[in-house]
Order: C-alpha cells, then structure tokens, then sequence
C-alpha cells in the first residue's frame, strides 16, 4: 500500500518538476545562446608605443629621426567621459556588434587613442634641410634634440583606429555554480582590422601647421579579455590589444607638398561599459 501511495505521488509531482526544470531552461536560455543580440559599448584606454622611424618631407627638406620615443595622454577618471561635448577630449573606445553565432560576433568602432611625441628627446637624424634657419644643413645620424621649436608631433585628437573586428566569446560560468541570469564571465579573443584617420599636430621649424583630419594609413590586432554580464542586458568589459600600425601619409603642415610617414607596434588596454540585447 505504502508503495502504491509513493507511486502515485511521484505521478502527480512529476509535470510540477518538468514544469520547474522548463521553466528554467527559459529563464537561462538569453544568457545561455547569443545569436541574433547586438552589443554596444562605450570606455576608456591606456597605450604603449614601441619606439619608430620618423620621416618629414617636403620641397625643401627630407630628413628622417631614429628610434623616437612617444607615450600616451591619459585623463584618468573624468567627468568628459560621459559629456557628450567634451567625449572626444579622453582616450576613449566605442563598438558595435552583432552575434551571428552565439559564441561568434564581428563588429565596428573606433579606438580613439593618443599618440604624443616625447619632447626634449635625443635621437639620431639623417637627411637634409634648407631654407629653414638655423636647422639648415646635411645630417648624417647626426645627434639631435627634438625641442619644441625644431619639432612637436602628436596624434592628440587623436590616434583613431577605425576598424572591424571578429571575437570569439565564450562562458566560462558553466565551471562554477552560479545563476548565468544574475551574473556570467566569458573569455574573449579576437582579431581586427582597419584605417588610422587622425588628426595630427604637427608644429614643424615654425611652420604653421595642418589642423584637419586625414586618411594616413592602416592597423591591425589580436585582442584577449573578460566580459561580465550581469542581469542579461548589462556588462563590464576588459581587454588587451597587441597591434601593429603604419602610417605612410600623415599630413603634418599647411602645405600640401609636407607629408611624414612611421610604422610602430602598440599595446593597449581598455575598459568599457556597455549592454547586449535582441531586436
């Protein structure tokens, strides 16, 4: 009798489990497949510049300095970040992305980094100038000190590297216990490609300088980082890129005749903030 009793309850509590088991198999099912969710997301970066050949040119000079160092023009934690009249001032990253697989998603935006010429500097240059005093002569690795009135050369609005990228992400979540709902860690790693589209400052013997954006050339990277996503819709974001750029048309003064060209390899890490959803 006892038996028949259990039997019959395990009946009747049966469609309550599969129901329960249902309907959480719903409720993870955003978190669990990606295909068709957008993403955007918006932060900041910080970058590390190998150092790289510098080459001017124009109608009355070609020279050439050596091993030039440059650095970053960080803002640190800043109310810009979030003022949209004032958000192109910070070193900042925007994308925006779709998954057409769930753990595959390409995307488009822009790393809006700075590049800044390390002043008072010594390097070597070689090459000829003329016409330009007191800089006029032949150099031939010749050490020079890159003052402020011989030349300043930044990428300060900045260095932006528009491209596409293809990631892949997956959830490391199903390795611990947790509820991919409230909270979800994935690996990311990816590669891109694109286009630098600064705008230089270049202050060059005095010369007046051109203030416009311009086309100057192309990059490309490999990327890793973490994502959380927490409550579906919301994440937290950290990578790191390891990029390769070359810029053989950057224009530096008002004269369309003046032109520089460099190569160099570039660390960056970023932070971002952003959401992912279905339409």
């Amino acid at each position: 009798m006892r038996k028949l009793t259990f039997l019959a309850l395990a009946f009747l509590l049966r469609p309550g489990l599969d129901y329960a088991q249902s309907d959480e198999s719903v409720t993870n099912y955003y978190t669990s497949h990606n295909k068709g969710k957008f993403f955007v997301y918006w932060g900041g970066n910080r970058d590390h510049y190998s150092k790289s050949d510098i080459r001017f040119h124009g109608e009355t000079y070609d020279f050439t300095i050596y091993d030039v160092k440059a650095h970053d023009k960080p803002k640190g934690v800043h109310v810009d970040y979030i003022n949209p009249t004032r958000m192109t001032i910070p070193q900042t990253n925007f994308r925006l992305g779709y998954f057409f697989h769930d753990k595959w998603n390409a995307s488009v935006g822009v790393d809006h980094m700075k590049y800044v010429m390390t002043q008072n500097q010594l390097v070597n240059m070689s090459g000829h100038i003329e016409g330009h005093a007191p800089f006029d002569g032949n150099y031939d690795n010749t050490p020079m000190y890159m003052t402020e009135d011989f030349l300043m050369f930044e990428h300060t609005d900045g260095l932006n590297f528009i491209s596409a990228e293809l990631t892949r992400m997956d959830d490391i979540t199903r390795f611990f216990d947790v509820n991919t709902d409230i909270v979800q860690l994935n690996t990311l790693i990816g590669v891109g490609g694109g286009v630098l589209y600064p705008k230089t400052n270049t202050t060059l013997m005095g010369m007046e300088r051109h203030d416009d954006f311009h086309l100057s050339g192309w990059g490309a990277d490999v990327k890793a980082g973490l994502n959380l996503t927490f409550l579906k819709y919301f994440f937290i974001q950290s990578e790191i890129k390891a990029g390769y750029i070359d810029m053989p048309d950057i224009r530096t003064t008002y004269d369309g005749l003046d032109r520089a060209s460099q190569h160099f390899n570039f660390l960056e890490r970023t932070f971002v903030v952003g959401g992912i959803f279905s339409i």
